[in-house]
């Protein structure tokens, strides 16, 4: 398959509208399309999903690059295939979403739906790949062939105070596959995660273990963790009855 530039991408597509989060490569992606002279819209999609935060940094990525934002507000906890959590769920939660996006993208004159998938994803094991495959939905980044690592390295060259930021998934990935995901439960992850922002953690989680909270956090950050030992379990037993240290993971 003949590999093209992100530029020639974005001068055969010159109208596009965006599945902006405020990430790493969709944060890039809108950076390279108006800089390559495009018309980029970019919308940000907010569900229960979706914590503060990224809309905060959607926003602050949009001024800097000098376009406005559409948020579109989503109800996904409406959707019964969604909530039940099934191994496939990504699917179905992607699906209602771009669905929602492409209609509304095409009330505003934009036939062309963009992405930020890179070509460091795999889409083999992605139920949400399969979604935005089937919605004929266009991932420059990755039909450029531009990975992750080059991404953060362009946004860092860009001046983009997105180059380093931790990857995230959304909040339902927290609860175990097969439990019902709740609003209540959501909002209890994201109140958690937010303490462990606030005292100074990074690219960490907070997993819902039947009634626990399970941190996931890297291992270098691990002592610091011990060392705010008891201020972690104020704070987060104010959310979940215990509170447990995954030394596994991440």
């Amino acid at each position: 398959m003949l590999i093209i530039t992100l530029e020639q991408f974005f001068k055969e597509n010159s109208t596009v509208a965006l599945a902006f989060s405020g990430g790493v490569d969709s944060s890039y992606l809108l950076y390279a399309g108006l800089k390559y002279g495009a018309d980029v819209k970019p919308y940000f999609i907010k569900t229960a999903f979706q914590p503060e935060f990224e809309l905060e940094d959607a926003y602050r990525i949009a001024e800097q690059v000098g376009v406005d934002i559409t948020v579109l507000q989503i109800d996904i906890l409406t959707e019964p295939l969604v909530v039940s959590n099934p191994d496939d769920r990504c699917f179905h939660c992607k699906t209602r979403l771009f669905q929602s996006l492409k209609q509304q993208a095409a009330a505003d004159g934009y036939s062309i739906l963009i992405d930020g998938t890179n070509a460091s994803d795999d889409a083999t094991d992605r139920p949400g790949m399969r979604a935005l495959t089937e919605l004929s939905v266009r991932s420059p980044l990755r039909e450029c062939g531009i990975t992750k690592d080059e991404v953060r390295c362009k946004s860092k060259e860009a001046g983009l105070f997105t180059w380093d930021k931790p990857a995230y998934a959304c909040l339902a990935t927290r609860i175990p596959t097969g439990r019902e995901i709740t609003a209540g439960l959501l909002s209890k992850v994201e109140q958690s995660e937010d303490i462990l922002f606030s005292m100074g953690f990074t690219d960490f989680r907070v997993r819902v273990y039947y009634d626990a909270a399970r941190i996931q956090i890297p291992v270098a950050q691990i002592p610091a963790a011990l060392e705010k030992r008891e201020a972690i379990l104020n704070e987060i037993k104010q959310h979940f009855p215990a509170v447990l240290l995954d030394l596994t993971a991440r």
